[in-house]
């Protein structure tokens, strides 16, 4: 087979720089020698170059926030008033509320500066985690959504089973945000195990909530320099959040109270339980009593009714003691709560 041998380069050779042999091909090729056409075509592309270059450094994602229509209501707040006002629909955030990420919030007050500057008072309290979750326990749109146990029982005097999960399932969602053990177990559907079930109600008759409500604090006097004054306001706002605390307490653990009373499930699950014990018994006693002949069956039927009906008296008192206890220690932590508040 045939080799092709190859010549050094003679050590004269020197390499085509590629900027200028690339501009020279230019010329010659695109711009028929003439100077004059080329600096205009590396002018404009130069141009073309830098704009590009501008344009992408000015494209940012928007996150799709920021973009909400602007009510005459909100137009028209006082930067001053700024405690009482909804600051996730100030930035154009009230789809996603206390969901928005750190850097949603960034882009919804950079657009809203570059539109109309507003108030900068909502991206102070929503980029500052602490001075966030107070306005989170306050969220007026929480307010609007929260259930109270004296509406949710006339909104359930009637209910149907049917309508159980779907009536009771979204408190608990709505809930659950202020949980500080997360995940939080759900409702479940109508069909969930024993399991699911207790352990739901474990979890929410032990809630343990990070809500606060620093939210409703009054301020000290402007213009008072009186340590009195400072001290008179910080009892108060400390014993008045403890008040709070305590009545949030409570309406949560009433509307526990309330679902595990109407609960088709629990129901549900003590006849199960209840079926499967008179089948065992029924099973041990059949072969001791010979036959199966009517009247051992009837003897056997009467039996089980007794024990169900002393089975049924038997949870019913369990159930009554268990509640009382709940409620007792509830009132006792409430208490020891309040005390430490006003140490």
């Amino acid at each position: 087979m045939a080799t092709i041998r190859a010549n050094p380069l003679p050590k004269s050779y020197v390499a085509p720089d590629a900027p200028a042999f690339l501009n020279h091909l230019r010329l010659t090729i695109h711009h028929e020698g003439s100077f004059t056409k080329h600096d205009d075509y590396m002018s404009k592309e130069r141009e073309r170059l830098e704009q590009l270059a501008s344009s992408s450094a000015n494209v940012e994602d928007d996150l799709g926030v920021g973009d909400e229509p602007e009510t005459e209501e909100i137009l028209s707040l006082d930067p001053k008033e700024w405690k009482k006002q909804d600051h996730y629909a100030v930035l154009g955030l009230s789809h996603l509320r206390f969901t928005a990420t750190p850097a949603q919030i960034k882009v919804a007050h950079r657009k809203k500066v570059l539109k109309h500057h507003p108030d900068k008072k909502a991206h102070e309290v929503l980029t500052n985690p602490e001075k966030r979750r107070q306005f989170d326990s306050a969220d007026p749109q929480l307010l609007e959504d929260i259930e109270d146990v004296s509406s949710l029982k006339s909104k359930t005097k009637d209910l149907k089973e049917s309508k159980f999960i779907e009536t009771f399932a979204p408190i608990f969602e709505l809930e659950a945000r202020f949980s500080k053990k997360q995940p939080v177990p759900m409702l479940g559907d109508i069909d969930a195990s024993k399991q699911h079930v207790e352990e739901f109600y474990d979890f929410w008759y032990n809630f343990d909530s990070w809500r606060s409500f620093e939210w409703y604090d009054k301020e000290v006097n402007e213009g008072s320099d009186s340590r009195d004054d400072k001290r008179y306001t910080e009892k108060k706002n400390k014993s008045e959040r403890a008040r709070r605390k305590k009545e949030d307490i409570a309406r949560l653990r009433g509307i526990v109270d309330l679902t595990l009373s109407l609960d088709p499930r629990i129901k549900r699950i003590k006849q199960e339980e209840k079926a499967a014990r008179e089948q065992k018994k029924l099973a041990k006693s059949q072969p001791a009593s010979g036959a199966n002949t009517p009247k051992g069956k009837s003897k056997a039927e009467e039996e089980a009714e007794k024990l169900k009906k002393e089975e049924e008296e038997k949870v019913a008192k369990a159930e009554a003691k268990k509640q009382k206890a709940a409620a007792a220690n509830a009132a006792k932590k409430a208490r020891r709560a309040q005390r430490a508040e006003g140490a």
